[in-house]
C-alpha cells in the first residue's frame, strides 16, 4: 500500500472512531510506528487530523463530546481496575464528592456494601448507583442537567458546591497534560469541575491513559491541583515521572 492509500484509510479510521492510536495503526498495516507518526504527522500539517499523544483524532473535535454509553465503553477494563485502585483513597466516616464521569460512576458502582460515608454529587448516573446503598447518605446537586453527561451544571450547581468542605473529591476529565492541564469540552461542565476542586481538601483525579495528552475546549485546572492521579498502565513510566516532577502522586492500577 502506498503512503498516499494508507493515510487515507487512516483518515477513515479516525473519522469512524473519534480516534487513532500509533501501536494500533503500524499493526494495522504491518509498517513500523515511525511510518505511522510521518503519516500522522503529514495528516496533521494538512488539516485533516489533529495530533495528540500516541495518535490522533479528527481535526475539529477539540469541542467534540461522544454520549455517555459510548464513553463508558471505551477502556472499560482499565476504568475497572482504576475505580477498585480508588477504593483504598475513600476516608472512613468522611465525605467525598463524586465527579461526573464514566469512571467515578464505575467507582460509584463498586462501594463495598459496609461503606459508611457521605456522598455529594451532581452527576445523575452516580446518583442512581448509590441511591440504594445502605452506607450512604446522598446528597445530590440540583442544576440544569447536560443530557449528553447527565450532570447538574450552571448557577444552581455551582452554589450549592459553594457550601460544601468535602474530605476528598473523586475528579473525572475529558483530557489531561502537564501542559494543557485538566480539559473537558463543555464551558459550563468545566465550571462546576472547578468548584468540586475548590471544595474539596484533596483531590484525586480518576483518568484512563488514553486521555494523556488530549485537549479540549474548556479548561479547569492543571495537574497541580490533584493530588493523586489513579490512571491504567498504558500512560508510560517516563510520562507518569513527569507528572509526579510536579508534585502529584500517580498510581497506574
Amino acid at each position: 500500500m502506498y503512503a498516499p492509500e494508507r493515510q487515507q484509510e487512516i483518515l477513515r479510521l479516525a473519522q469512524e472512531s473519534g480516534r487513532v492510536d500509533v501501536l494500533s495503526l503500524a499493526e494495522e498495516f504491518q509498517v513500523t510506528a515511525e511510518t505511522v507518526r510521518r503519516d500522522l504527522k503529514a495528516l496533521d500539517q494538512a488539516g485533516l487530523l489533529r495530533r495528540v499523544h500516541g495518535g490522533a483524532i479528527p481535526a475539529g473535535r477539540l469541542g467534540f463530546e461522544p454520549g455517555l454509553a459510548e464513553r463508558d465503553a471505551v477502556a472499560a477494563d482499565e476504568k475497572d481496575r482504576i475505580a477498585r485502585a480508588a477504593l483504598a483513597e475513600l476516608p472512613a466516616d468522611g465525605n467525598v464528592i463524586v465527579d461526573a464521569g464514566t469512571t467515578t460512576a464505575r467507582l460509584a458502582a463498586a462501594l463495598p456494601v459496609e461503606t459508611a460515608l457521605t456522598v455529594v454529587t451532581h452527576a445523575l448516573p452516580v446518583a442512581a448507583r448509590l441511591a440504594d446503598h445502605p452506607g450512604v447518605a446522598l446528597h445530590l446537586v440540583g442544576g440544569r442537567v447536560r443530557p449528553r453527561t447527565r450532570a447538574a451544571v450552571d448557577a444552581w450547581a455551582l452554589g450549592a458546591y459553594a457550601e460544601v468542605n468535602a474530605d476528598v473529591v473523586f475528579l473525572a476529565t475529558n483530557g489531561f497534560s502537564p501542559a494543557s492541564g485538566l480539559t473537558t469540552p463543555d464551558l459550563a461542565e468545566a465550571a462546576v469541575k472547578r468548584a468540586v476542586i475548590k471544595a474539596a481538601r484533596r483531590v484525586v483525579l480518576l483518568a484512563d491513559s488514553g486521555k494523556f495528552g488530549q485537549e479540549h475546549f474548556a479548561r479547569f485546572g492543571d495537574l497541580t491541583d490533584v493530588d493523586l492521579l489513579i490512571t491504567d498502565t498504558g500512560l508510560g513510566p517516563d510520562d507518569a515521572r513527569s507528572i509526579e516532577s510536579r508534585g502529584t502522586e500517580v498510581v497506574r492500577a
